[in-house]
């Protein structure tokens, strides 16, 4: 059984619960979701998920309980698989944990949210149906890109870490779950 953690500070936390529970569905893994608020949540955890929100938010909220400094020492510490969306990506890169640099709602305010059908690239090539909420962009491209809006990287790939900048747990597709909870079994 893997158990896949899930930050519960912010953002749609529910909706990755639901999303990775198809996905150990569809790959016929059994699972067991860990809601985690504080540092002693994270100790045997398979794998990590950081929802999307308002990163700061989550930082000020996270600090009574040590939550990310625990974090940021398992991912940094272990070969730990990570899936972090929109403002799971932005954390992931203040805190140098992928190289790519990204700035916060680049993509502009609430209202110029939208859906876009985009490319992906990371079990071969294919198409996902992208929503970005006040989306984050990655300011100078990647090394290590998996996702495209047009010709611009909106995902990549750095080891066991995937960063988004949209959200693929507001979607039916499940297949970036599902790449997380392979990575776990892997390990």
């Amino acid at each position: 059984m893997l158990t896949v953690g899930i930050a519960m500070l912010q953002g749609a936390r529910h909706e990755h619960m639901h999303s990775v529970l198809k996905a150990a569905e569809n790959l016929e893994i059994p699972i067991e979701i860990r809601e985690l608020r504080k540092a002693v949540d994270i100790e045997g955890i398979d794998a990590i998920i950081l929802p999307g929100g308002e990163s700061t938010a989550m930082k000020i909220a996270s600090r009574s309980e040590d939550l990310f400094k625990g974090l940021w020492e398992l991912i940094r510490n272990s070969e730990t698989p990570v899936l972090g969306t929109c403002a799971g990506a932005i954390l992931l890169a203040q805190q140098e944990l992928i190289t790519t640099p990204i700035v916060r709602n680049a993509f502009g305010r609430q209202k110029e949210s939208f859906q876009s059908k985009i490319r992906i690239n990371f079990d071969g090539e294919d198409e996902f149906m992208g929503v970005f909420i006040r989306a984050p962009r990655f300011t100078e491209g990647s090394n290590y890109p998996i996702a495209w809006y047009q010709d611009e990287v909106v995902g990549v790939q750095e080891g066991n870490i995937m960063a988004l900048t949209f959200h693929p747990e507001l979607t039916e597709d499940y297949r970036f779950h599902e790449w997380l909870l392979n990575k776990a079994r892997e390990n």
